[in-house]
């Protein structure tokens, strides 16, 4: 059977801060009440001393000194070899000749939208840098990225957690391309992810956003060629993307050296800090100078992580932006069926929704594959994506789904960590998951950056006990499906 299938397509701010409930084995409901925002001028927060609070203002008050003076010198325009004071240029006509995409005028919730109306420009960064960021169509900071940019741009250990689609992949991307020296031809930050695709996804927006820096990125997973690899590492590179046991066995092989490299991301940091990943990073960690800084990104922290927090990071800046678990665009919905009747009602959810695109989860490898077959018979598009499935073709349904030639996806957990597809509107769960996290990341594939999104689950009999327990632990509700949805709710 192909490994696709292309049919015409159906009708178818707790913020900042150190949290005592920041680890937690399961996320639960806090009935703590909601801490007051920090003052706005406040730039690194956590436990400061009056000296260094007031060291910090007046380096704020050189760095406006500075950048008023390259602001004045930029104004000056030679006359008959004379200085003199020509028009003066705002900062935004260096913007008026970029290619910056229409706003996305889409409904956007607080997720995104409550935060405390900094601009990129506040942070100081490269103008080569901020021409990327707003080429890239960002237009403000999010919450996670005004918390996250300004501490790592100093060079301290953060802990960040953030809901999914928030802005987590910029927040840690922005300040590793703005510290990245593009003069020394060396590894400078290296960035691990739990998968593939995720590689592709964030090598991707390092290239974007540093798209006007001399910055040269990498990718390297499992699954790919060694020799091409190797041969890359003999060109210059200054940030390598992947996953932990290829960067691993490069650096043994001492073709990935790592002497120089000042900062290490580790993005969805419970996954990469499960016993599957974590002795690899701890080996890594062990080729990186000791003066460095480890960044840990995710949606959810574990227990597990705290040992290694306390093994590795030093005084790390915590960041919990999880106020509440899920995503407030994200409405939820389940169906009572019986296993037989499924396909029946998926069949009906394709007739009555406004799909964009959608992401179908099932719990098996032969599930999925058993499923998209069935799909592409009732006549919609569907393609699937599993682990099993040759590296070269998951890479095709990867590029070509987020490209928009399918509007179905029928995947395993392999989707869940971190792909970003704006289109994705509607996310299924046609095998409900056994616990909170995964039912957690599954969800935020819809409704990313503050977008409204759906959620719907097929629940048998047996599944009765976890939707009860899994929406208590998130504190989320899920709703018995109406005979119809109206559209406002995840298509504005």
């Amino acid at each position: 059977m192909n490994y696709r299938a292309t049919y015409p397509p159906g009708n178818g701010s707790g913020r900042g801060g150190n949290s005592s409930n920041f680890y937690a084995r399961r996320p639960q409901p806090q009935p703590q009440p909601q801490p007051q925002p920090q003052p706005q001028q406040q730039f690194v927060q956590g436990n400061l001393s009056a000296s260094q609070h007031g060291q910090q203002l007046q380096q704020q008050q050189r760095w406006l000194r500075r950048n008023e003076i390259e602001n004045d010198s930029g104004n000056r325009e030679e006359v008959g070899g004379v200085q003199s004071y020509g028009i003066n240029h705002s900062i935004q006509d260096w913007k008026s000749h970029l290619n910056i995409p229409a706003p996305d005028t889409r409904y956007q919730t607080e997720d995104v939208t409550a935060t405390k109306g900094n601009e990129f420009e506040d942070y100081f960064l490269k103008r080569e840098l901020l021409m990327g960021i707003y080429e890239k169509g960002f237009e403000s900071p999010s919450p996670i990225q005004e918390e996250s940019i300004p501490i790592a741009l100093t060079g301290r250990d953060i802990l960040a957690r953030a809901k999914n689609g928030t802005g987590k992949t910029a927040a840690f991307c922005i300040p590793a391309l703005e510290k990245i020296d593009q003069a020394k031809n060396a590894i400078q930050v290296v960035i691990l992810v739990p998968t593939r695709e995720l590689a592709l996804q964030t090598s991707q927006v390092c290239k974007e956003l540093g798209k006007y820096l001399k910055i040269q990125v990498m990718v390297t997973t499992g699954g790919t060629s060694l020799k091409d690899d190797i041969m890359r590492l003999y060109q210059p590179v200054h940030l390598v993307v992947g996953t932990p046991g290829r960067i691993l066995d490069l650096v043994r092989k001492d073709i990935c050296v790592l002497k120089d490299c000042s900062m290490l991301i580790v993005d969805e940091a419970d996954k990469l800090l499960s016993p599957e990943f974590q002795p690899s990073i701890e080996q890594l960690i062990g080729f990186l100078p000791a003066k460095r800084q480890i960044l840990l990104f995710s949606a959810t922290f574990p227990v597990t992580v705290k040992g290694f927090k306390d093994r590795y990071l030093s005084k790390p800046f915590t960041i919990n932006l999880m106020d509440e678990l899920t995503l407030k665009g994200i409405t939820h919905y389940y169906a009572f069926v019986e296993e037989r009747q499924k396909v029946h009602c998926l069949n009906t959810l394709f007739s009555k929704l406004q799909i964009n695109q959608s992401i179908i989860f099932c719990n098996s490898v032969n599930r999925v594959e058993l499923l998209a077959k069935k799909i592409t018979e009732l006549g919609y598009s569907c393609f699937y994506i599993h682990a099993k499935m040759l590296q070269d073709h998951r890479n095709r349904v990867f590029h070509d789904f987020r490209n928009g030639a399918c509007r179905n996806l029928v995947c395993t957990d392999l989707f869940t960590r971190g792909i970003d597809i704006q289109a994705v509107n509607v996310v299924i769960n046609f095998d409900f998951p056994k616990n909170s996290e995964t039912y957690l990341h599954r969800v935020g594939r819809s409704g990313r950056y503050g977008h409204l999104g759906l959620a719907v689950n097929l629940i048998t009999y047996e599944d009765r006990f976890d939707l009860y327990r899994i929406e208590q632990e998130l504190a989320a509700e899920i709703k018995q499906i109406p005979p119809q949805i109206d559209q406002a709710i995840y298509c504005r």
